[in-house]
């Protein structure tokens, strides 16, 4: 059992929303990685970020992915840090990956200020910057189909995907 897709981007990118707009067109469920370890750890993720530690938080991350995808079958969103991960990568590497691409000014308008997102918390703009060119590389090595989501409407980047995805 696999994942039927799963979502990968920058914050911003609309990872969830899309990924769940797919996942209905599709018929299948819909999980998010950041959900599932809220629920796990029993507490938001800026809260594990001030608790705990972001070293903390990627161990519960990697454990939490590789389960998923080992076990679940529809389609997954994952946090735009998953990828920083060797082992995450490498097991993205047999799925079949979606690659919701944004760019700065495009994410810096859906992020807002951060608010919720503990790497945002400073300097938001600056900060996204530096993550869309730290990431965009891995994110890229990862995917199986890219999709720019610049200056378009989640419902039409869904439609897309899954026509994608039904191939």
């Amino acid at each position: 059992m696999a994942p039927r897709a799963v979502f990968v981007g920058a914050p911003g990118a609309g990872k969830s929303t899309i990924g769940a707009a797919v996942a209905q067109l599709l018929g299948v469920p819909f999980a998010d990685a950041d959900a599932i370890i809220e629920v796990d750890a029993g507490k938001p993720i800026p809260e594990i970020f001030i608790d705990d530690g972001e070293e903390a938080f990627r161990a519960l991350e990697r454990r939490t992915i590789a389960e998923a995808l080992e076990s679940f079958d529809g389609v997954l969103a994952l946090g735009g840090g998953a990828i920083l991960d060797d082992g995450t990568r490498e097991l993205l590497r047999k799925q079949t990956v979606v690659y919701l691409s944004v760019e700065l000014s495009d994410a810096v308008k859906r992020v807002g200020l951060g608010a919720g997102r503990p790497l945002l918390a400073i300097n938001p703009r600056a900060t996204l910057k530096y993550l869309l060119d730290q990431r965009k590389p891995l994110y890229a090595e990862v995917a199986t189909h890219t999709i720019k989501t610049d200056g378009r409407e989640p419902d039409e980047i869904a439609t897309e995907v899954a026509g994608i995805l039904r191939g």
